[in-house]
């Protein structure tokens, strides 16, 4: 028997690790450490559209904060490390159904605000299947849905309202982000040349070089910044710079006849918020039915001849489970965002847009060092 138990015993046979098994062991570390951070702490995502231009660019690179609105844990936990929807680089699926946890969220350090800018799974089925036919779509669980990044505008329990494209929450316009796009026709004498684009630091992004010639002109769809559209206007070779008004109402949130609301004037609507209750008719069934049926944790939920019913029941009134959010693009007349698919639900909530830390100029091929390590504002 060893009686001198507290000293280190010599291991005769230890042999020392291969190469391979040293390479082994740092990769699974690395794989173990990241999938960590990357969940409770930080992760990095890339902006793929122009939809919060020139708040975000096309070829940002940027550090999503996980721990500003708390961490959520996992809902699909058999999924191969570090990846989204599918393996890198193949259409093969990242990850089984099998289990499928209940969701709960970690403490954060702060609150969503009216202004922030937020990743979130987008809810809707069209826009986690864009371009596929209906018989391709598929039902992505919460965690694993298509991320979108967007500006908060209004809050749960807000009355939002857009007058002339100026947001309006509980009476009082927001503040708009700073350089804010819109829509625009301009016509000039004849096609502009590139390097005229290029001295406004416009890029191929908007798809300036479509454009139609006509006998009175060459019309250009541009989205610019009211600024832009000035300096457009002071040139002795363009005929006339308008604004285009979104007037189109049948692709507009909640698609229902009850409301005549456009991309650019729309609501007054109240934002879902954790244990309000509303009366349903048919007002307030267009409003917030698909919500209720699909995002508001019902297991049984469905609207039939007009009328909710929960558990086979039919329910006069409503008080939400959640917490809801309204998000808009920077970009307003280039954005897909709640005007359009609604309300983003609280579990549906990813983090806090933090900083860029690279940013990437397709267009030039070059890399924009100006935006290095910017705050998300």
């Amino acid at each position: 028997m060893n009686w001198k138990f507290w000293e280190k015993s010599e291991k005769k046979d230890a042999k020392p690790k291969s190469k391979v098994r040293e390479w082994w062991d740092a990769i699974l570390f690395a794989v173990v450490a990241a999938t960590l951070i990357r969940w409770l702490i930080m992760e990095a995502y890339t902006i793929p559209t122009p939809s919060m231009e020139n708040s975000l660019l096309v070829g940002d690179f940027l550090f999503v904060s996980k721990f500003h609105y708390g961490t959520r844990t996992p809902k699909t936990p058999l999924q191969v490390p570090l990846t989204h929807q599918k393996i890198w680089f193949t259409e093969i699926p990242s990850y089984v159904e099998w289990i499928q946890l209940p969701q709960y969220r970690l403490p954060g350090i702060s609150e969503i605000k009216r202004g922030d800018v937020v990743v979130f799974n987008v809810p809707g089925m069209v826009e986690n299947n864009w371009g596929l036919p209906r018989s391709q779509w598929k039902k992505y669980p919460t965690d694993l849905k298509t991320n979108y990044i967007k500006r908060c505008v209004a809050v749960a329990g807000d009355v939002l309202e857009i007058k002339d494209r100026q947001v309006i929450v509980n009476g009082t316009a927001l503040d708009n982000p700073p350089n804010m796009q819109f829509s625009y026709v301009v016509v000039s004498k004849d096609v502009i040349n590139t390097r005229n684009f290029e001295k406004l630091d416009l890029t191929h992004d908007e798809d300036y070089s479509d454009h139609e010639i006509r006998k009175d002109g060459v019309y250009y769809s541009m989205f610019l910044t009211e600024e832009l559209a000035d300096q457009f206007r002071s040139f002795p070779y363009i005929k006339s710079v308008e604004l285009v008004k979104h007037t189109q109402t049948n692709t507009v949130f909640p698609q229902s006849k009850l409301f005549n609301w456009s991309g650019d004037d729309f609501g007054k609507l109240t934002i879902p918020k954790k244990d309000w209750t509303i009366q349903l008719n048919d007002t307030t069934l267009a409003l917030y039915g698909s919500t209720i049926v699909d995002y508001d944790h019902n297991e049984d939920a469905k609207i039939t001849d007009g009328k909710l019913f929960i558990d086979g029941k039919e329910v006069t009134s409503y008080t939400f489970k959640l917490n809801y959010y309204f998000m808009m693009g920077d970009n307003r007349h280039n954005s897909q965002d709640s005007r359009y698919w609604g309300f983003v639900p609280e579990d549906h909530i990813v983090g806090k847009g933090f900083f860029i830390w690279l940013s990437i100029d397709r267009n030039k091929g070059g890399i924009r060092w100006n935006r290095f390590f910017n705050l998300i504002k």
